[in-house]
């Protein structure tokens, strides 16, 4: 792991990757040109296209920003994350995380720490800072080892961080670079947000089942037999209750819970009633498909206002205006790499060079006639090592849509099986990995109950949940595939045959 630490620390930045990829596309293009490469595909010929002569480098720079605009996944996450960041920012979201923690029977504290850990993906990150410290507390409340709550809820947030009962901002945000990777074959392909939604949905429960088996058999016997001063369970249980909440945040939660069910009977009955607005088909998804990122956004910026008026956490529309603007400032770092990264996924397009790695590879894996389950549990692996080297989740799939996807449609693995793949591969190695940028949180949290604690405590303790997640949810996926049941609305496995 000292190792794989001194090696990831070595990447550049993501931006530089993308840039520095961005810079290769132009000249592999120029080097594919002067040497005559070409592929066959079922349209007739595919031939490269420099970016290095004059006409190339012209359509370099006046296409930056159209580039840019056009990015799938831009728009649409940033829409989502308005949403998402005003039911943050009020206190929504985190109060119903602990709302959800403050009265638990102690039988049934682990799965329901570990199920809150995953549904906690729903707010992005904030479940790495708002979750640990409170399941520590409700462990050593209930005479165990606060380690232990630690492990369980890391292991939820981060193992299982892409399993949810519901779309989150993570899907629009890898739809759009599936859609960018599938358009390197078919141009009108576009992958819906919803299309995971079931396969996610399910790995909700199986995992929130495996960690529960996980902590009960391998890491909670190790840790009850310690020194408190060494994170054994306290020698008097501690008081728990500072995990609870105020009266005010009760009665502005209830508000903001409220808000939710009407908003939500009210998308409902859009969707069902004939005539409504969100009824019926829209071309390729349903409407509702078609809208589901504004139906995010709406969906928790009105709890999310409600709460924050009840809580007193927002006083004038100043107050909510000046959240909207904060949660676009925090996405800063993501715009300056989507930047970077539509300009690397459109010179990879506008050269062909995708379209002909992909006939190219397409034609390989036909040649080589793997099953497509040997494929996905190739590419689930490849992912998991992946994450131990480039920790961000939307820079990796960045790197791999534009081959993977179209590559694997090339034999029929449709780009939302793709996408599914490599959100298990990229999910359970996060526990482990050096470069996950939350593990000083959990690192200086774990330091509080045992002085002795470094980096090889955390794996210790986090590693049975990675190989565990790994191998089941890995096999999940092929059951699925084994049953042909979709991955989501709008979710196909595979492509019809060409």
């Amino acid at each position: 792991m000292g190792w794989l630490e001194r090696l990831g620390n070595r990447l550049p930045h993501p931006v530089t990757l993308f840039a520095a990829g961005a810079f290769g596309v132009m000249v592999l293009s120029q080097v594919a040109v002067s040497r005559g490469w070409s592929v066959e595909s079922a349209e007739g010929r595919v031939e490269p296209v420099s970016l290095l002569d004059a006409d190339g480098l012209y359509w370099a720079l006046s296409s930056s920003v159209d580039n840019f605009k056009n990015f799938p996944p831009l728009a649409i996450v940033l829409v989502g994350m308005l949403g998402i960041g005003l039911a943050e920012r009020s206190g929504f979201l985190p109060t119903l995380l602990r709302a959800s923690l403050s009265r638990v029977a102690p039988a049934l504290l682990t799965p329901l720490v570990f199920f809150v850990g995953v549904l906690s993906s729903l707010t992005l990150d904030a479940g790495y800072v708002v979750l640990p410290p409170i399941a520590a507390s409700l462990y050593a409340g209930a005479g165990r080892s606060p380690l232990v709550g630690i492990a369980v809820v890391f292991a939820g947030v981060s193992a299982g961080f892409s399993a949810n009962l519901w779309v989150t901002g993570l899907d629009p945000m890898l739809a759009g670079l599936s859609t960018s990777g599938a358009q390197l074959v078919d141009a009108e392909y576009r992958v819906a947000a919803t299309a995971n939604v079931w396969f996610l949905l399910v790995s909700t429960f199986v995992l929130t089942a495996v960690g529960w088996f996980v902590t009960a058999r391998y890491v909670e016997p190790g840790l009850a037999t310690r020194h408190p001063e060494d994170g054994g369970p306290p020698a008097a249980p501690a008081d728990a209750e500072s995990a609870g909440l105020g009266a005010r945040e009760w009665s502005a939660l209830r508000t903001g819970i409220l808000a939710f069910a009407v908003t939500a009977i009210v998308f409902v009955a859009a969707t069902w009633v004939p005539g409504a607005p969100l009824y019926g088909d829209a071309g390729r998804f349903p409407r509702w498909v078609e809208a589901i990122i504004p139906i995010l956004f709406v969906s928790l910026f009105v709890p999310g206002l409600a709460y924050g008026l009840r809580a007193g956490t927002l006083r004038s529309d100043r107050d909510v205006a000046t959240m909207l603007g904060d949660t676009m400032a925090s996405m800063g770092p993501y715009i300056v790499m989507a930047f970077f990264a539509a300009q690397f996924i459109a010179y990879f397009a506008h050269s062909h060079l995708g379209e002909m790695l992909a006939v190219a590879g397409g034609n390989w894996l036909v040649k080589m006639a793997l099953p497509p389950a040997l494929l996905v549990v190739a590419f689930v692996a490849t992912t998991a090592v992946a994450n131990l080297l480039i920790g961000s989740m939307s820079a990796k799939y960045a790197f791999f849509a534009p081959v993977f996807v179209p590559m694997f449609m090339q034999v029929g693995i449709a780009p939302e099986l793709t996408q599914a793949a490599y959100r298990v591969g990229d999910s359970v190695t996060n526990v482990i990995t050096p470069l996950n940028p939350y593990l000083v949180i959990i690192l200086v949290l774990l330091q509080r109950y045992d002085r002795s604690a470094g980096f090889g405590t955390l794996v210790s303790l986090m590693l049975p949940y990675a190989v565990a997640f790994g191998v089941v949810w890995t096999g999940l996926l092929l059951v699925w595939m084994a049953l042909g049941l979709p991955l989501g609305p709008a979710g196909p496995l595979w492509l019809p045959a060409p």
